[in-house]
């Protein structure tokens, strides 16, 4: 996407001086703050197709920062930036509302195909405003489920991505490894073990209607039938 405007958070100058240079050169309009107080204001005065956001930053660290971001502003895409690798730490990125991760050190050119990947998403066709899975209503956009005309789980953005995905392909198996690659760009044992992390949590959101099921294909993938 040319001129994508892009807002950096991050901490170490000689970092971002690096990221921000490069960025530019491949046609990122990019803006550069160095904590979450100051990307709080940005935000509420431009809008941006992509964050990049550090994790550990001084006065306001990056899930935060995207924890304040989503309240007014579910659509655009956050990709953390984060030296912590504990599958703990991940799943509370995602579930902050971040999109993607990649740990330090990183390779720019992985996260320039990172950014273009989530760019790409977030400009692709908006999903159904509502779609019905047995007694439930999903809300994509909202990131809710409702059952009964009660909301019964406000889902992170990782939730809500995987559920669609599990939607789109209700009753046919979703390939573990092509999950994995589209929502975490890696199938190593890391990303396996967060993912199913959050099957689990689907399923505790989906519980309240027993013809509802997320069942595990072992050695292949999972299956959503209602």
């Amino acid at each position: 996407m040319k001129q994508a405007r892009v807002l950096l958070l991050e901490d170490e100058l000689q970092l971002a001086k690096i990221v921000s240079e490069t960025l530019r050169t491949r046609g990122f309009n990019v803006t550069h703050l160095a904590n979450g107080v100051l990307g709080i204001e940005a935000i509420r005065k431009n809008d941006y197709h992509v964050c990049i956001v550090d994790v550990m930053m001084p006065f306001m660290d990056g899930f935060s920062f995207v924890e304040q971001l989503r309240k007014t502003d579910k659509q655009t895409p956050v990709l953390f930036l984060t030296a912590k690798s504990q599958t703990e730490d991940v799943i509370k990125g995602y579930e902050s509302g971040g999109n993607d991760y990649l740990k330090k050190p990183f390779s720019l050119e992985e996260l320039i195909l990172r950014l273009n990947e989530l760019l790409r998403r977030s400009m692709s066709s908006p999903a159904p405003a509502s779609l019905a899975i047995g007694q439930y209503t999903f809300y994509n956009a909202k990131q809710e489920l409702w059952i009964n005309g009660q909301l019964s789980a406000k889902l992170s953005h990782r939730e809500n991505e995987l559920l669609a995905l599990l939607i789109q392909h209700k009753n046919e198996v979703l390939d573990r490894k092509a999950v994995l690659l589209k929502l975490w760009g890696d199938d190593n044992f890391f990303n396996t073990r967060t993912m199913d992390v959050f099957i689990t949590k689907l399923r505790k959101h989906l519980q309240h209607d027993p013809a509802v099921e997320i069942i595990n294909m072992r050695g292949v993938g999972y299956k959503l039938i209602f």
